[in-house]
C-alpha cells in the first residue's frame, strides 16, 4: 500500500487505477482490501472536487464575453452567425 498522497488529479486517478487492479487481483488480505478501498474512496472524492472546480472555472469563462482587440467586449458569436460563409 502506498502511504503517500498524490497531489495532482492525474496522479490521484493513476493511484485509483492501481487500487482497482490490486483489489481485482484478489491478492490483498481482507484487512488490506478495506484499507485500499478507503484510500480509493478518499481519492475519488478528491478527484470529484478537482472536476467540480474545473467545471466552475469553465462555466465562469464561458459566461464572460471575450475581450476584443481594443479591450472592448467582442461581438457575441450568435451575432456573427449570419456573416459566416459556412
Amino acid at each position: 500500500m502506498d502511504d503517500s498522497n498524490p497531489k495532482s488529479f492525474e496522479a490521484k486517478l493513476n493511484r485509483i487505477d492501481e487500487i482497482v487492479k490490486l483489489l481485482q487481483s484478489g491478492q490483498p488480505s481482507l484487512e488490506d482490501s478495506i484499507v485500499l478501498f478507503k484510500e480509493g474512496k478518499k481519492l475519488s472524492r478528491e478527484c470529484e472536487g478537482f472536476l467540480k472546480s474545473a467545471q466552475e472555472q469553465i462555466d465562469e469563462a464561458m459566461a464572460e464575453p471575450p475581450l476584443g482587440a481594443g479591450g472592448d467586449r467582442a461581438t457575441p458569436a450568435a451575432e456573427l452567425d449570419h456573416e459566416l460563409p459556412f
